[in-house]
């Protein structure tokens, strides 16, 4: 099994630049994909970016230019880099992993961009 914890979501102003982090911890060696996603009130959850174990990257249209996803595999943790947030980034942010038979979920941070 794999554990994900999500953490550095809060209240920000628009404009602003927090760092979004995702912990793994059990069978982590057989981790391939990770990916962030986010659901805003009264939406659908969406995907915003992806990164493979090999570092390959993709992102959303909505966050491409503004996000960085990146990851380090001995320390078993990914981070989602926000730049110039917009009132429209305020959602819940839950990171996602997957092996070769699962798929895993973190809890969920909360990310509000509000002046």
């Amino acid at each position: 099994q794999v554990q994900l914890v999500e953490s550095g979501g809060g209240l920000v102003q628009p404009g602003g630049s927090p760092r979004l982090s995702c912990a793994a911890s059990g069978s982590t060696f057989s981790i391939n994909l990770m990916r962030w996603y986010r659901q805003a009130p009264g939406k659908e959850r969406e995907w915003v970016a992806t990164i493979a174990s090999g570092g390959s990257t993709n992102y959303a249209d909505s966050v491409k230019g503004r996000f960085t996803i990146s990851r380090d595999n001995v320390k078993n943790t990914m981070w989602l880099q926000m730049n110039s947030l917009k009132p429209e980034d305020t959602a819940v942010y839950y990171c996602s992993a997957r092996d070769s038979s699962n798929n895993y979920w973190g809890q969920g941070t909360q990310v509000t961009v509000s002046s």
